[in-house]
């Protein structure tokens, strides 16, 4: 038991410095041209901080686990809206773009709901629950659609660089990036092995540690990067990061994993996934309650809270 709690806290270290160095030396090249903190938010910052949900569902696909896969995913979109949006927001109220509340929310929002419908076969008896490739194209040609968006939203929303965010040098930016892969490749195969160890030594369903342990870990990059957004009054990053992982992961990061292998889908999972539509909702009815475009602290509150009720009912399930 020891050895792998090494393994999964090694494992956790690599994903976080990987993804440290990953959204360092993106951000500092992505700057170098001139593109705005939102559209950074949504792709540089999200896709860097989501990389290791992605190397950690991927290799948990390709190992035979598929309720780690899908564990990680949801879990850390969960993690990301309702406990990284829910602190943020208790921190200091959240200013928020409204591109992002009329686009970028609803799309989060339709990335959970074409998860909860593919994964039941859109509720065709006989069938077994899954993602199979098909679905998988789908995702990935819904995640391309994103892309599309978010390059023509860039066209629009340049910003001026200043000297301070190309401070680091082009070859040294590539490095970064080069060993964040490396770290995140690393970290990734570490925590899964070792989680998939502790589940079968404490009798704990895979499902769990994928929804807490696992999606939780991969999510640590998320929330310090929104939280060092705040602190930099770059609240754009911060709700971007978060929302744009949400994206990512669905879209791009299952779409990949069952491209590789179909993945079963628990209906277990339903539950998870309905809070997540139900945790984007309230998300979007919270920018037209209290202050507009704003996430007020009590409802921030609100976020956490649910969270916190939601991890007790998941400790209980298993």
């Amino acid at each position: 038991m020891f050895l792998s709690l090494v393994w999964l806290i090694a494992g956790f270290y690599l994903l976080i410095k990987g993804g440290d160095w990953l959204i360092s030396g993106s951000s500092a090249l992505a700057r170098r041209h001139g593109i705005s903190e939102l559209a950074i938010g949504l792709t540089v910052v999200a896709f860097g901080t989501s990389a290791p949900e992605m190397v950690v569902t991927i290799l948990a696909a390709i190992d035979g686990h598929p309720e780690i896969a899908l564990g990680n995913v949801i879990g850390s979109n969960n993690f990301n809206l309702f406990v990284i949006l829910g602190i943020s927001g208790i921190i200091t109220p959240l200013a928020v773009n409204s591109g992002i509340i009329r686009k970028e929310i609803p799309m989060s929002l339709l990335a959970a709901l074409l998860l909860l419908l593919l994964a039941n076969n859109f509720g065709i008896s006989g069938r077994i629950p899954m993602i199979d490739r098909f679905d998988a194209l789908f995702l990935l040609a819904c995640f391309g659609g994103f892309l599309l968006y978010v390059k023509k939203s860039m066209k629009q929303n340049r910003d001026s660089t200043s000297s301070e965010e190309v401070m680091m040098g082009q070859g040294k930016a590539i490095l970064f990036v080069l060993l964040g892969l490396a770290g995140l490749i690393g970290g990734g195969k570490l925590v899964v092995s070792a989680s998939v160890d502790l589940a079968r030594m404490f009798h704990v369903s895979e499902k769990v540690i994928g929804l807490t342990i696992v999606a939780a870990g991969t999510s640590l990059p998320e929330l310090v990067t929104s939280l060092v957004a705040i602190r930099r009054k770059s609240t754009d990053i911060a709700i971007g990061n978060v929302i744009g992982s949400n994206i990512f992961n669905i879209f791009f990061i299952l779409g990949t994993g069952a491209v590789i292998t179909p993945i079963i889908f628990n209906t277990v999972f339903n539950v998870d996934l309905m809070l997540l539509v139900a945790g984007t909702l309230l998300l979007l009815l919270a920018m037209f309650t209290g202050k507009k475009h704003r996430l007020d602290r009590w409802e921030a509150f609100i976020l956490l809270g649910v969270y916190l009720v939601y991890m007790v009912y998941v400790a209980l399930r298993n």
